[in-house]
């Protein structure tokens, strides 16, 4: 069968239309998360504020999403997952065009809290709705739906939040949402089931207020980190206050009859694995990228947003690419020698990128951003697949929404690790300003970051996730 008729076929089916609805509607929120980065300095001026006040306003989106995901479980047991999913959609929709409306820095603000609160039920009953709907044979290929908004956002968003600001205004980035919401509305209402759980359960009030100051603390920790002028006693202060929360937090859950979020996922080697020792090490290391290469091509080497934009595509298509090879290549070799071998790869290919300059042969450069971003997109594959690989049926929301947390916690760290070796190398050289020597160094550091989550890797059985994958060597 040709690879069309093979993807014609894919979609027929009721869970990959599920998938492609869902991957639609997180694809929109992930995006949003980025794309105003480059807008900032109007942004700034249209509010007659600072431009550094505007980091705000992804702080903001940021610490919302990371302190409701908790929330988002038990209120789709309550409400159904169609009936939250559509909801979240709407009033994502809504803040989004409230955003672009908005007349005052503090109405920004407070849409912003709204909008990374819906995202937060989003991301988290998404996935659920496509586990829930997918049979174990069919799982890897569903998945693989809901990783490319993963690739693609980051890497599009800052070009195109630029292209929007200078062809037309700031707000126009935020008012793109609205036929986007509209259709994934429309779409999830009409193929999307509605899973309703029959119990009642009550809300475990202290669970979530535990884990809503834990990764609340920890995101506004992060993002402290990441400033240009790192108040070190208030991070630390965040990060051990997130600490002692969380600590609490796991002991509280662990403890309870019916917590917010079950912690029995966390019981299976792989998800552990993927999602938070060495999955965790790894995202936060390729989360890196997309955000120092911009800075590093813009900042560093005076290039303009159209031609940033542009070596950028050439990262964009790598991962593209790499997705429709993602599953042979996962079913040939398997999960645990993927994850080893690419992350070793990836981990290779953030570093290759320090190579990158004005003075460096263009097809060179374009093999170093080919090479790194399809490695990103096959890891990211990989750890997607793995995190469910041994995930039953009654464990598939709460893993969910541990994953969903986890990717949110890794993402953060790795923006603020990059910045933080960014500012360190700086602070180093005693100048006023960054360098491309300080980019260089960044991404060196963070793709042997990166390596170190291969240790982790190792630990995996032979045969993880076989039956999922269908990699017959494994038996």
């Amino acid at each position: 069968m040709s690879p069309l008729r093979e993807l014609r076929a894919a979609i027929a089916r009721p869970a990959m239309r599920i998938a492609l609805i869902v991957a639609c509607a997180q694809f929109m929120q992930n995006l949003d998360g980025t794309i105003i980065v480059t807008a900032l300095p109007a942004m700034a001026q249209s509010f007659a504020i600072a431009a550094s006040r505007l980091s705000e306003g992804i702080t903001a989106y940021a610490l919302a999403a990371a302190v409701c995901i908790p929330a988002s479980g038990w209120l789709a047991d309550r409400l159904g997952t169609r009936n939250l999913f559509c909801a979240a959609i709407a009033l994502f929709t809504v803040a989004s065009m409230a955003c672009g409306l908005a007349s005052g820095f503090a109405q920004f603000i407070a849409w912003r809290l709204l909008q990374g609160g819906m995202a937060a039920m989003m991301s988290p009953v998404g996935r659920m709705i496509v586990l829930r709907n997918s049979e174990k044979r069919e799982l890897m290929q569903t998945l693989s739906m809901l990783v490319w908004p993963s690739l693609l956002a980051p890497v599009i968003g800052p070009p195109l939040g630029g292209f929007i600001t200078s062809a037309a205004s700031w707000r126009w980035i935020f008012y793109i949402n609205l036929p986007i919401g509209i259709a994934a509305v429309a779409l999830a209402l009409a193929v999307v089931p509605n899973h309703r759980s029959e119990e009642r359960a009550s809300f475990d009030l202290a669970g979530f207020l535990l884990l809503a100051a834990a990764v609340g603390c920890l995101t506004y920790g992060i993002d402290v980190l990441s400033a240009r002028q790192i108040e070190v006693p208030t991070a630390v202060g965040l990060l051990l206050a997130a600490a002692i929360a969380g600590f609490l937090a796991v002991r509280h859950l662990a403890s309870v009859r019916e917590p917010v979020v079950s912690l029995d996922p966390l019981r299976r080697r792989a998800f552990l694995v993927a999602c938070f020792s060495g999955g965790g090490i790894s995202r936060a290391a390729i989360s890196a990228t997309p955000f120092l290469l911009p800075l590093m091509l813009q900042v560093g080497f005076g290039l303009s947003p159209l031609d940033s934009g542009l070596l950028l595509l050439i990262y964009m298509a790598a991962n593209l690419l790499m997705k429709a090879l993602a599953n042979p290549i996962v079913r040939r070799f398997g999960m645990r020698k993927v994850l080893i071998v690419n992350g070793g790869l990836a981990a290779a290919g953030i570093a290759a990128c320090a190579l990158i300059s004005p003075g460096l042969p263009a097809l060179l450069t374009g093999a170093i951003l080919l090479f790194a971003g399809a490695s990103r997109s096959m890891q990211f594959s990989a750890l997607t697949y793995t995190t469910f690989a041994e995930i039953g049926p009654e464990e598939r929301a709460p893993a969910s929404i541990l994953s969903s947390l986890a990717q949110q916690i890794a993402n953060g760290i790795g923006v603020a690790l990059a910045a933080l070796l960014l500012n360190f190398s700086r602070l180093l050289r005693h100048a006023p300003r960054l360098a491309p020597f300080d980019f260089r160094l960044a991404l060196v550091l963070m793709g042997l970051f990166g390596v170190l989550a291969l240790f982790s890797y190792g630990g995996l059985a032979a045969g993880t996730g076989a039956e999922v994958s269908g990699h017959r060597a494994a038996g």
